[in-house]
């Protein structure tokens, strides 16, 4: 089985289009070979004429830990070459920064969730490219949650550097799937291609992370393979007064930690609200003290998601809903608790908005939390209706 970055290095013919271009990578630490190596490291070390790199959210060297941390600009100490980011003063390349390469190489490893920002920064770096006449290249590496679809889809007028469409929460693409259906989706007129990998079976072994790869963090709080499943669900938390395990050892792998809420409680009432919910993982509760972060110093009772070992059920598990059931359990046994962050929290640079409504791409999940006659049917048909469109809607770009 091969990556895209491994195939470009392997095949000679792939990289013929390359010869005489300024190329320039879009790379973070995850953006590795086979045998480990980085991205530019083995462009480079192949005789590719890389000109630039270019960090995502949390840099090129994934250094920076919370969200809304932004990377400066800088110069790579080894090559010489200018490294741009997309998460400092700009999220879109600017006009200079195009003028850097005639090809971009896109080498991001995606959770396979809308608010995963890569997914929005591969749209930009299209639009700015079918402006400025450069290419695309998209090199191709697994989504780790695999193929299912789960979610609201985003409405218009809710798009944020969070939410950069309207595809739903848990998107089931790769990235360079989710390229076609921009390019499609927006009308764009780019030279746009993706390396694809080799054999990669997304209901093979490992769900869609091939067993025989190392799991590297994309981002610094995207420690494992259980995390990349359930953050579809989990990262609601972050538009949330409850702590998602940021300042532990395991941050967005928790429905919630709180030190005013009583987790077996909570998962009681889910389990009587809606057991198929629960489906495909196991619930334990937990303690924990933060760090850092929301509750910090702080003793929290928590619900630990494992979507792993004999626990994991691939197609049964659907973290969102799962999520979405914890905030109602909540919601049910607390019912003045202050679970949403308010609108002076500035989620993503977003004004005058709740963070979870941001997250959700509108307010649908939120109002459904806050509603006492709303039930679990309710948002099964609601998201059921977006996923079962989403499906169709994107059935003839997949890849693999």
């Amino acid at each position: 089985m091969k990556f895209g970055i491994d195939r470009l290095l392997a095949e000679a013919e792939l990289r013929k289009p390359l010869e005489g271009k300024r190329v320039a990578l879009v790379a973070h630490p995850a953006s590795v070979t086979a045998d480990l190596t980085h991205s530019l490291d083995a462009l480079i070390a192949a005789g590719v004429n890389v000109t630039s790199a270019f960090g995502p959210q949390h840099g090129l060297k994934g250094d920076k830990q919370d969200n809304m941390v932004e990377t400066a600009d800088e110069m790579d100490p080894v090559y010489n070459i200018p490294v741009y980011s997309l998460y400092g003063e700009v999220r879109r390349p600017t006009p200079a920064m195009m003028d850097s390469a005639d090809v971009f190489l896109f080498d991001l490893q995606d959770l396979g969730c809308r608010i995963y920002t890569f997914v929005t920064t591969l749209l930009y770096l299209l639009e700015e490219a079918a402006k400025t006449g450069k290419s695309v290249w998209v090199l191709d590496r697994p989504n780790p949650a695999g193929r299912p679809v789960e979610g609201t889809r985003l409405l218009p007028g809710h798009e944020s550097f969070v939410g950069a469409a309207p595809m739903p929460m848990r998107h089931g693409l790769t990235m360079g799937e989710m390229g076609h259906w921009f390019v499609r989706h927006f009308g764009l007129d780019v030279d746009y291609r993706v390396v694809s990998m080799h054999y990669w079976l997304p209901e093979g072994p490992g769900f869609g992370w091939p067993e025989n790869r190392i799991w590297i963090n994309p981002s610094p709080n995207a420690a494992n393979l259980n995390m990349a499943r359930a953050y579809a669900g989990t990262v609601m938390i972050e538009g949330a007064t409850l702590s998602e395990g940021r300042g532990t050892t395991r941050p967005l792998e928790v429905l919630f930690g709180a030190p005013d809420v009583d987790a077996k409680a909570v998962l009681a009432e889910m389990q009587r609200l809606a057991p198929d919910w629960l489906a495909g993982c196991a619930l334990r509760d937990c303690w924990f003290e933060p760090t850092f972060h929301k509750h910090v110093g702080k003793l929290c009772n928590a619900l630990m998601v494992h979507a792993e070992g004999a626990f994991y059920d691939h197609n049964a598990f659907r973290p969102w809903r799962l999520q979405a059931l914890a905030f109602k359990a909540i919601r049910n046994l607390y019912p003045d608790y202050p679970i949403w962050r308010g609108k002076d929290f500035k989620y993503e640079y977003t004004d005058d908005v709740l963070a979870i409504d941001v997250i959700n791409g509108g307010p649908a999940l939120r109002e459904w939390v806050d509603d006492p006659a709303a039930q679990p049917g309710d948002l099964d048909q609601l998201a059921g209706r977006d996923e079962a469109e989403w499906r169709e809607e994107v059935a003839e770009l997949l890849l693999y």
